[in-house]
This record gives C-alpha cells, structure tokens and sequence, in this order.
C-alpha cells in the first residue's frame, strides 16, 4: 500500500495536535516531522520535543526527517520520543552504517535521504541495511519549493536497482508533491510521499488527501 505522510512542518504549530489529528481523520497514512539545525540546512525547526508532541497526538507511524549534522548523537533521543522511522542523510553522516545500525538497534526502522544533487549510486552500499531511501524533490531546508521535476529520474533509477536485488524497501518523495505531480513519482516507483503545503495550506484535508491517493 502507498503511504501519504502530511509533513506538520506546514501545520499551524499553535494549534499542532488538532492538525494532526485533522490530518489523521483525512486519511494520512504516516506524520512526517522535519527536523532541521540551521548547520546542514539554513532552517531550524525542534527536536525531540517535536516528536514527542505529535506521539501524544496520534497513534500514527511518526517519520522523523533528521536534516542535522551529528546525527548519531541524538537518534535515541528521538527514538524515545516516539519516532517509528528516522531518516538521515547521506551527505550528513560521517559513519553511515554506523547510524543506520545504531538506528535499527534502537527498535526503529532505518532510512536513509539523499539531497537532489546526489546520484543513487552514493547509497548503494546501504541499501541492504536500509527500510526506506528519501528521495528529495526540492533543496532541503524550507517548505513551500517547486518539485523538481528531474528527481523522477532517479526513483525510477532506485526502483530498478532494489528489483535487480529482489529488495522490497520503501522509497519515500519529499518535496513539492501536489495533486498534479505526484503520480510522476508514483509511476517511477515511489511508495510513501510527503507533502506538506500542499495539504495544509488547503481549505479541506480530506479532499486533498484523496486527490493525491486518486492520482498514485
């Protein structure tokens, strides 16, 4: 089944657990929490607190997007939070397989997001130790950018190289994901997708919700 996963970066953080649970009841698959540190990205957003406000929200798998340096110090901090799933980037992580296991360790399930200037090929040696590649879509950092439309390219890249190795892992699309577009990365192979703005920025979740599953 694909996964819809409404990124509560573009939620009104004053009002935070109703928008969640008003994301739950449109139907979201997943809550995706964007952590940043204004070091590897030029934005700051919380940290575990993040995390641990969006737990008390919803019973919802939480997917926690770590965009930070020193990542490996904090993961279990945001696995006892609540997070079920933590990305970390490739460009970010000094000991890459160090973390994924550190992660697995910990009792969550392990991802690893590369940046739309990486090629595919940087990730190949995790690929066997990983439960979901992000792929992003946009520059990380900020809500609300354009879809960069070569991305496509390479979840159909991914795509062929996890069927050549019979590996059945999620790949997940960040970044600019609208009704319009996402059935591009659908059709190439992408299985969970993140949108943020495109949602809560909308007048009625649930119709958009149900726009973006109608075009996977």
């Amino acid at each position: 089944m694909k996964k819809i996963a409404p990124s509560i970066l573009s939620a009104d953080f004053g009002r935070l657990a109703e928008e969640i649970q008003a994301v739950e009841r449109a139907g979201a698959d997943w809550i995706h929490l964007d952590i940043m540190d204004g070091h590897f990205v030029p934005n700051i957003t919380a940290g575990p607190i993040l995390v641990e406000a969006a737990r008390r929200a919803t019973k919802l798998p939480l997917d926690a997007h770590l965009m930070i340096e020193n990542a490996e110090k904090y993961i279990p901090e945001f696995v006892k939070a609540g997070a079920d799933s933590i990305s970390v980037h490739y460009e970010a992580c000094r000991d890459l397989k160090g973390t994924l296991a550190l992660i697995h360790k910990l009792g969550a399930k392990a991802s690893v997001a590369i940046n739309p200037a990486t090629s595919v090929s940087a990730i190949l040696p995790v690929l066997s130790e990983v439960d979901m590649v992000l792929i992003m879509t946009v520059d990380p950092g900020f809500p609300g950018q354009g879809f960069i439309s070569s991305c496509v390219s390479k979840v159909e890249e991914l795509k062929k190289i996890l069927q050549s190795k019979n590996l059945q892992i999620d790949i997940e699309v960040d970044g600019g994901i609208k009704p319009d577009n996402i059935y591009l990365t659908s059709q190439a192979g992408a299985t969970a997708f993140v949108a943020g703005s495109a949602i809560f920025k909308s007048s009625d979740y649930k119709k958009t919700i149900a726009a973006l599953r109608a075009n996977l």
